[in-house]
């Protein structure tokens, strides 16, 4: 399935994944002390019985969070936790891929594109400033270059999982 880069605003997609982190573990630490309340007072009292009361908090947490991240008020985490699915998926072709933008392949130089396109969204969603090293620097002029002289469009907001199959991962 093809993934495009959105815009997103940063301060809404921050301030949503506060209130659900907090909210995940709120119900975490509810449902952790509901089972191990349940637990201990059917069974007796034991370590092991607050244990698996939350792991049983942990198993009801997660199953409630899988059933409500489809809604739509969940857009924009479903959209970070897919970029970031592509991004690490792309990483452990990274290696095979520069090695094929020398070669002037288009599939690499698209996907490395998108990477970085990708990664400096992900650094600005989380308030961060995107990658400035020199070598992430320069792979980026090397990329423009590249593509300006191919003839290829400067940005890439599409990404095939597919095209990785012509690639081996390193």
């Amino acid at each position: 399935m093809v993934f495009t880069l959105e815009q997103q605003a940063s301060h809404n997609y921050r301030r949503k994944a506060r209130m659900i982190s907090i909210a995940m573990a709120g119900q975490l630490v509810i449902f952790g002390m509901l089972f191990s309340m349940l637990l201990t007072s059917t069974f007796g009292s034991s370590p092991w019985l607050y244990a698996l009361g939350i792991v049983l908090g942990l198993l009801a947490t997660s199953a409630l969070f899988a059933v409500l991240r489809e809604r739509p008020w969940m857009a924009e985490m479903r959209y970070v936790w897919q970029l970031r699915q592509h991004l690490a998926q792309i990483s452990g072709f990274l290696p095979t891929l520069r090695g094929a933008m020398e070669e002037d392949n288009r599939a690499a130089l698209d996907i490395v594109t998108f990477y970085h396109a990708g990664v400096a969204q992900l650094a600005t969603l989380n308030g961060r400033t995107p990658p400035k090293d020199a070598a992430w620097i320069a792979e980026a002029t090397y990329l423009a270059e590249k593509r300006e002289a191919l003839g290829l469009p400067a940005q890439v907001e599409r990404f095939d999982p597919q095209d990785l199959h012509a690639f081996k991962r390193s």
